[in-house]
């Protein structure tokens, strides 16, 4: 029997119709309207906490409780509208990490999605009621072996699953510039050694830890393709992005739509860490000199070194977020120039799940 439908994903008891996790964009391009819809049609919707206060009044004032009042007015508006799984995705690079995770479990979500750093000590957030499930982002099977290993002996728990983001994604990526190019770091090849290096810990638990590919899955034919080779499901940001219900304006969107595979390049982000976006004006700007050294109105990212940058890494996302593309720019994935129209969420589901029955049918022919 040739099966040409897409299975559930299960993370740690919470099943999904498909096995779709809508990536956390941020700033503000994956909120409660774009989650939600995700859920709605069976996939886990994923909430960005990156900068999500940033339309809250004393947002510059009091960084801390803005973004905190905002993730939970978001969440609350999502469980609002979809009994579906919900997620919200937490930078560990983030100045407010603790704060973010201690406030998403308080508000019972159910996922939290962890990247952009290591976060070592996330089950400790957890308390004896607490139902939400732990899911690490990493980029090598190293990695993933390290949160399960510190997890397990120092909380006696392993990762619920993890997210395997390749040199194909959008936004701040986790490799060096030389190896985004190099075949070796392939998200193909990362997926295996990742797979491999959680059997240990499969065993010893006697429990499965889903596996879920991300970084330049656009089609149906790929999630069909990387999920042949292990992964239990996929990740996607770009591709949402292009939908009605996607919370970004529509000159964002549009941004996508317009973009040429010449217009993809990598910037070194003020962050500290490569970065793939849509090149623009705003960018050429930087590029060339022209962008004047910052003065950080809060300390948003760890790692930023704001003494050293031309520009708000912040501030231009949020432009661009809200449209004015003149003063920001889009993170986005390496496939971005295939994206063609906009769409709705459930019209992007129906087409994945028919790309991947017919990829799944011309394999067994």
């Amino acid at each position: 029997m040739i099966i040409t439908k897409m299975k559930g994903l299960n993370i740690g008891g919470l099943t999904s119709r498909i096995p779709i996790i809508q990536g956390g964009m941020g700033v503000g391009v994956s909120l409660s309207g774009l989650s939600s819809a995700v859920a709605n049609e069976g996939g886990i919707g994923v909430i960005s906490a990156a900068g999500i206060g940033m339309d809250e009044p004393e947002f510059y004032s009091n960084f801390v409780d803005a973004n905190r009042r905002a993730l939970k007015q978001q969440i609350q508006k999502a469980r609002e509208i979809t009994k579906g799984i919900i997620g919200v995705n937490i930078m560990v690079a983030m100045s407010n990490f603790a704060d973010t995770v201690k406030t998403a479990i308080d508000e019972k979500i159910d996922i939290i999605f962890c990247g952009a750093g290591l976060a070592l000590n996330l089950p400790e957030f957890l308390t004896g009621s607490s139902t939400t499930k732990l899911v690490h982002i990493v980029s090598s099977g190293r990695a993933a072996r390290l949160i399960a290993k510190i997890w397990s002996e120092k909380y006696n728990y392993v990762p619920d699953a993890i997210v395997v983001e390749g040199p194909m994604a959008g936004g701040h990526l986790g490799f060096k510039v030389e190896q985004i190019k190099d075949p070796q770091y392939s998200l193909e090849n990362i997926v295996i050694d990742v797979i491999n290096e959680l059997k240990y810990f499969e065993e010893k638990f006697k429990k499965h830890i889903p596996v879920i590919a991300a970084g330049g899955i656009f089609s149906g034919a790929d999630i069909y393709k990387i999920m042949q080779l292990g992964a239990d499901g996929v990740q996607m940001g770009t591709r949402f992005v292009t939908t009605d219900e996607c919370d970004a304006s529509i000159n964002f969107k549009n941004s996508y739509i317009e973009a040429k595979k010449e217009d993809i390049a990598i910037i070194n982000s003020p962050v500290g860490m490569p970065g793939r976006v849509i090149v623009n004006k705003f960018i050429c700007d930087v590029n060339a000199g022209e962008k004047k050294p910052y003065t950080c109105p809060y300390h948003c990212i760890n790692t930023c070194d704001y003494m050293k940058t031309s520009y708000c890494i912040s501030v231009a996302l949020m432009n661009a977020k809200k449209g004015f593309m003149e003063n920001g720019f889009a993170f986005a994935g390496e496939n971005v120039y295939k994206s063609n129209e906009i769409t709705t969420v459930k019209q992007l589901i129906e087409t994945l799940e028919q790309e991947y029955a017919d990829a799944a049918l011309m394999d067994n022919i």
